[in-house]
Formats: C-alpha cells, structure tokens, sequence
C-alpha cells in the first residue's frame, strides 16, 4: 500500500520519466509480491521467481545492449545494475536448475563440492503435542530445545546450512535433547503445535529448563552462528545454576 500510494505521488507530475518512474515500482511491487508469498511456496519455485524479476528486469533496462560513447552517467549506472542483475538471475536460474537451491549461495550445488543442506545436529522428531509432552517427560534433568522447521521455510533451510552446522554450534547443542517439528504438512497436528507456543510458522525455537518448563526467551528467523550462540546463552542463563 505504502509503495502503491508513493507511485502515485510520483506519477501525478508529468514528464518523459514518468515511464521509467512506473516501471520502477512496478519492479518493486513485484519484489514485495515474491517476499509475501516466500513462506507458502517451495525454496525451489522462490529462486525461480527471484530468477526471472531479475532477469527481466535487466532486459527493461537495456543490460544486454551496447551503449553509445556519449552516452549520459545514468544510463551507464542503469546498465550497471541491469548487468548485475541480470548475472544474480542466472546465478539463481542455475541453482535452481542445479537440485539444490539456496538464495544465499545459489551455485553452491554446481561447485563440485558436496552441498547437502541438512544440519549435522542431530534432531528428534517431534509429531504432536502428545509426543512433545512425552519427550519433554522423558528428558527430565536435561535443557530441551524444540526446532520448528519445513520444507517451503527459507530460514529454515538457511539455519540447517549455515547456523547447525558450525562446529561450535555443534558442541554448545550437545549439552541439550534437541527435538523439531516438521511442520511442512500443516496438518492438524501441526497447527496444534505451532497454537501452543502462539507461532504463526517456522522458523521458531523454544527452549525448556530442565524441569520440562517453557523458558521466556525464543528465536524467531534465521540468526547466524555466533548470533545463535549468543542467544542460546540468554535463553539458559534464567534456568542456569549460579
């Protein structure tokens, strides 16, 4: 709405621009659009679309074309970041297209290298409220962290890529049972879980003292590793023994 009333104010005052001016926020609509739709559809469809707003972007903006030796500064700056957009477009299009998408690191799954995207942390699968009692029950005198993840979730993929799988994270998880709830079916078991922690959607972590008790602080998004350190200590320093 913000973006729409804007354009507008802009676009009242005529003048050869005018053009340009809508074509921008057309382009900035479109990339809100993508953004709102991000946690419903797979990572794979959401690279696709980035991929292609980029890449047709470019072409709007002459990336392609030669420009002429007096051509003015901002259609040098134009071209530059149509150029630019357009190779993170392939770069997104290939990794798309590679069977590993990633928006962080698109060509990750074409560099030779292994890219598996799941963590090494260990997680056990949490199904159901019932199931979550009964681990919290079982893990009596140990710190419990529940992980809600899915498939379609971005920051989901990002913290099993980049965040679980630092080693420091690693050690500091040890000390605690990690459990997640996969919640990509939405089923009624699902909404279930994500009602009784008042969660919207993954990502969420939620942490319990050793007495099976829900402590006060979360993480909500993705947080790299030393973000994500620091926050495990916040969260168990309440519960923690002097």
């Amino acid at each position: 709405l913000v973006v729409g009333t804007t354009a507008g104010a802009f676009v009242r005052r005529a003048g050869p621009w005018t053009a340009s001016v809508k074509r921008l926020f057309g382009v900035v609509m479109l990339a809100v659009a993508i953004y709102l739709v991000s946690p419903v559809v797979p990572l794979v469809v959401q690279e696709l679309l980035w991929a292609a707003l980029l890449i047709v972007s470019a072409m709007f903006v002459h990336a392609i074309d030669p420009l002429p030796h007096d051509a003015p500064g901002y259609r040098r700056l134009f071209k530059g970041v149509g150029v630019i957009g357009l190779v993170g477009g392939i770069a997104l299009l290939a990794g798309a297209l590679s069977g590993t998408p990633g928006l962080l690191q698109p060509l990750a799954g074409i560099r030779g290298a292994p890219t598996q995207v799941a963590s090494a942390v260990t997680f056990e699968p949490v199904k159901s409220v019932a199931d979550l009692d009964a681990r919290l029950q079982s893990a009596r005198g140990h710190y419990v962290m529940l992980d809600f993840w899915a498939e379609w979730c971005v920051s989901c993929k990002e913290m099993d890529r980049f965040t679980f799988s630092d080693p420091r994270v690693q050690a500091r998880l040890k000390d605690l049972v990690v459990l997640r709830a996969d919640v990509t079916a939405n089923n009624a078991d699902d909404q279930a879980l994500l009602r009784r922690f008042s969660l919207f959607g993954p990502p969420g972590i939620v942490f319990f003292d050793p007495q099976g008790q829900e402590l006060a602080y979360r993480v909500i998004g993705f947080e790299p590793p030393e973000k994500f350190l620091a926050s495990l200590t916040r969260a168990l320093a309440p519960s923690s023994p002097d």
